[in-house]
């Protein structure tokens, strides 16, 4: 890949403000007053938000600052203060001057969000568990402040119903709501997208994904935690916190699904999953493999592959079977394009020259900047409604419809957020958690 060029500001900070609306009806020569609309301390900088302090909250920090250089981190908020100083100085060591985040604008614990709106930031860039993004979006929007959330955006249903109204009212607020569904801002993707619109491959019979992988991190339990402090400090590996890895991980893909789609739903999924080499304790209660299989209305059949175990066969690409052809992307030995039915490569996709993300936050900023802010709430939400049809499916070794699981009421979640609380899932006796088992689990 190409060494991108050097990124230009896109904005400054009063034109990032008075043009997305939050200084509607002020005098840029007069006094402003102090609101979410306007700063105190002056200069061109768009004051920015980390909810989540993990790896991926402060790649995507990384990213708004690196496109925008008059984007400042002014706060930071992260269910561990450890984690949050952590991130806060390696951020300060890459961006210097870009982070001025000083102890008083740095929060930790369950309400942490709510006191970092409550420094007016311009932007909220959310990074945490996804259980928590729907309140803390609705909040963000709430409070005024434009969203990047990355993805998914819940883990249930209901949460999903969260952030299509909240994304109903960024509209009407004019607010960005921007998700971290990179694979609609890629320069091939959306050229290849383009492609199958005009029919290079003929009528859509099947779309497959694969996401095979090794082990993922897990940071282990210390005596003095807390049953809460180590299902959050090990949240990926509990279905209330990350919606178990088809819907934390393979997303990506199902959002291509749902771009293909125009967003239109499949009428039901079923599928398969289990528990074949994460059976220790510390592995939580979410499968280790998913299979499932999301049956279109006339249309394509979709295949959702993903497994996360060891010394197995490893493979991450997609391909979209048509009556004329196949487009597949993928990396390594997967080569991306267009190819005929007898397997010659009709079109190659040229190498994007930054990364998708970047783009994600240079279009974002760009957009409000013009006054016409984005706004992915509709894919942002099905795609992940998308993804937990198939957990459904799995976990219960039921056929589930689209229907059946949109309007699920039931909510992962636990009776109250403190360090000292319960969560949903409580180990046995043994140390052991309950996990969905198919056939026996009710999801619905």
């Amino acid at each position: 890949m190409s060494k991108p060029s050097s990124p230009q500001p896109v904005q400054t900070r009063r034109q990032f403000l008075t043009r997305s609306g939050l200084l509607a009806g002020a005098s840029l020569a007069g006094a402003l007053d102090v609101s979410r609309g306007a700063h105190a301390a002056g200069g061109d900088t768009v004051k920015v938000g980390l909810i989540g302090c993990g790896g991926r909250g402060a790649g995507a920090v990384a990213s708004a600052l690196t496109v925008s250089h008059y984007a400042q981190l002014t706060a930071m908020a992260d269910a561990f203060g450890d984690r949050l100083e952590a991130s806060r100085k390696s951020l300060q060591q890459k961006f210097g001057d870009q982070v001025q985040v000083p102890n008083g604008h740095c929060f930790a614990g369950f309400d942490a969000y709510k006191r970092l709106l409550d420094t007016g930031v311009d932007v909220v860039l959310m990074g945490e568990p996804p259980h928590f993004r729907p309140r803390h979006i609705e909040a963000s929007v709430d409070a005024g402040a434009h969203v990047f959330a990355e993805k998914p955006m819940a883990v249930d249903a209901p949460g999903v119903r969260r952030v299509l109204a909240a994304g109903q009212k960024a509209r009407e607020k004019k607010l960005s709501f921007v998700s971290g569904f990179e694979t609609r801002y890629g320069g091939a993707n959306r050229e290849a997208l383009k492609r199958l619109r005009a029919g290079e491959i003929g009528r859509l019979v099947a779309i497959e994904g694969v996401y095979n992988t090794g082990p993922l991190w897990h940071r282990g339990r210390q005596p003095d935690w807390t049953e809460m402090q180590f299902q959050m400090r090990n949240w990926y590996y509990f279905t209330w916190l990350s919606g178990d890895h088809i819907v934390e991980q393979h997303v990506h893909f199902l959002d291509f699904v749902g771009w293909i789609m125009n967003e239109a739903p499949p009428a039901h999924a079923w599928g398969y999953g289990g528990r074949s080499q994460r059976v220790e304790p510390k592995f939580g209660d979410i499968f280790d493999h998913h299979s499932v299989v999301y049956e279109y209305p006339n249309g394509p059949r979709v295949y959702a592959l993903t497994r996360q175990q060891s010394r197995c066969f490893n493979g991450v690409y997609r391909t979209v079977f048509g009556t004329r052809g196949q487009l597949r992307f993928g990396a390594g030995r997967h080569q991306s394009g267009i190819f005929s039915p007898d397997g010659e490569l009709t079109w190659k996709p040229e190498l994007d020259t930054e990364s998708s993300e970047h783009t994600t936050f240079r279009e974002m900023f760009a957009a409000i900047d013009a006054g016409n802010p984005i706004n992915d709430s509709l894919s942002m939400a099905r795609s992940t409604m998308l993804a937990i049809l198939g957990r459904m499916a799995t976990h219960s070794g039921q056929r589930i419809t689209w229907d059946e699981a949109f309007a699920s009421n039931r909510v992962l979640a636990p009776a109250r957020y403190a360090w000292d609380a319960d969560p949903p899932v409580m180990p046995r006796a043994d140390g052991t958690y309950p996990h969905p088992i198919p056939g026996q689990t009710e999801v619905l």
